[in-house]
């Protein structure tokens, strides 16, 4: 499936800003199984004196600008087109949950996709002894890492309830499963958490899910605004596996990949810094139309 994507994201100052620098990673993700990146343009108002579009160190495509002198607002505007394989992953080989640790004591792997960057807290995702308790719940004699993720997160979907009215961009991870609410960030947060409990390693998928469902279907939570799911390494010889804790799914055909994290921190969309006083307004559209 192709799809043409276009967000925008906008920030009025009621004061100017003088001078800022930031980051921004909303470019879709070229370089990831199951998806290809046809074109891609990131549009930056006003022009910036500084612009720096680069790599990170987890592969993911970021940009950094900065003015120098007095702005009243930013605007930020995304047009992509991208090839999504809706095929979903094989999950026979992964390995049994019991011989996972013996897996990653011999992995000797640092590069950006090795699981071992994802099995400690992160800035956003404790190891929380609440949230592997719950993880621990659905783990059973000979079941595969795969089919515990899974587990964990239909689990998760049955304890969280989608509002987006519980929670804020920096509410911890503890706060919103205690709550039993909050949006994507927070299920994805707290399905890293369980897994990493559990000594499964976990990380964060940022992106954007289509718009339109398919004829019949119910539409997704998260459509109109970037999403986020969970990925997980099942073994040496399955990989990862990325599931959806918001939607009770795996990733697949709908589910366009923008970035790989430990958590929210390593792939905000937008953050930096400016001398500003006063208040500001933001606004943020996306639109994921599938072609054909």
């Amino acid at each position: 499936m192709i799809f043409d994507i276009k967000l925008q994201i906008s920030y009025e100052y009621a004061n100017p800003a003088v001078g800022g620098r930031h980051v921004v990673c909303v470019m879709p993700l070229g370089q990831t199984v199951g998806q290809s990146v046809q074109s891609a343009t990131l549009e930056i108002d006003p022009v910036p004196q500084e612009r720096l579009d680069r790599v990170d160190f987890f592969g993911n495509a970021v940009t950094e600008f900065s003015f120098r002198g007095p702005h009243d607002r930013v605007s930020l505007t995304l047009r992509a087109r991208v090839m999504r394989d809706g095929q979903l992953p094989s999950l026979a080989s992964a390995v049994p949950l019991d011989a996972l640790a013996r897996e990653l004591a011999l992995c000797r792997d640092v590069g950006p996709n090795a699981p071992l960057h994802f099995l400690a807290p992160s800035s956003r995702v404790p190891i929380d002894a609440a949230m592997t308790a719950f993880a621990s719940g659905f783990v059973r004699p000979g079941l595969t890492v795969a089919e515990v993720v899974m587990a964990v997160g239909s689990g998760l979907f049955g304890h969280m309830r989608f509002d987006p009215t519980a929670t804020k961009v920096d509410t911890p991870a503890t706060e919103a499963f205690g709550k039993g609410r909050g949006v994507c960030q927070d299920f994805s947060h707290i399905m890293i958490a369980c897994l990493r409990g559990i000594g499964i390693p976990a990380g964060y998928v940022s992106g954007y899910l289509r718009t339109l469902p398919p004829p019949g279907k119910p539409r997704l939570e998260g459509a109109d605004a970037m999403h986020a799911w969970v990925r997980a390494w099942c073994g040496k010889a399955a990989g990862w596996i990325e599931f959806d804790p918001t939607n009770n799914c795996l990733a697949g055909g709908d589910h366009i990949v923008v970035a790989h994290g430990r958590d929210y921190s390593d792939v905000a969309p937008i953050k930096g810094t400016m001398r500003i006083a006063g208040g500001q307004k933001s606004r943020q559209a996306v639109d994921v139309i599938p072609l054909g």
